[in-house]
């Protein structure tokens, strides 16, 4: 089963993990500059480790090049799941 999520990433802020803003948008702070892929090499591995997946399971749909990316993880958890485990509140408009 798959979980796709929508996020917008924060590079270089100095920290690494994930929150919802005030209109509702899954937001996630990364360490890495966006070069050389390394800002998207973070998400994937702190996505990777949050959810005790594999790395090769979490997939960048859309927006390698830009901030708001669509991410797919092949996982068994469910959707609920997957967000209380990035440290978010459930919310319907993150959910696909």
């Amino acid at each position: 089963m798959a979980v796709i999520i929508e996020v917008k990433v924060i590079p270089s802020s100095g920290k690494f993990g994930f929150v919802v803003d005030k209109a509702g948008l899954l937001k996630c702070f990364l360490k890495s500059a966006p070069e050389k892929g390394l800002a998207n090499k973070e998400l994937v591995k702190g996505i990777s480790k949050l959810l005790g997946v594999p790395q090769k399971n979490v997939d960048i749909l859309t927006g390698e090049i830009v901030r708001n990316k669509r991410i797919k993880i092949e996982t068994d958890l469910e959707q609920a799941e997957v967000l209380k485990l990035l440290g978010v509140e459930l919310q319907k408009s993150l959910l696909m």
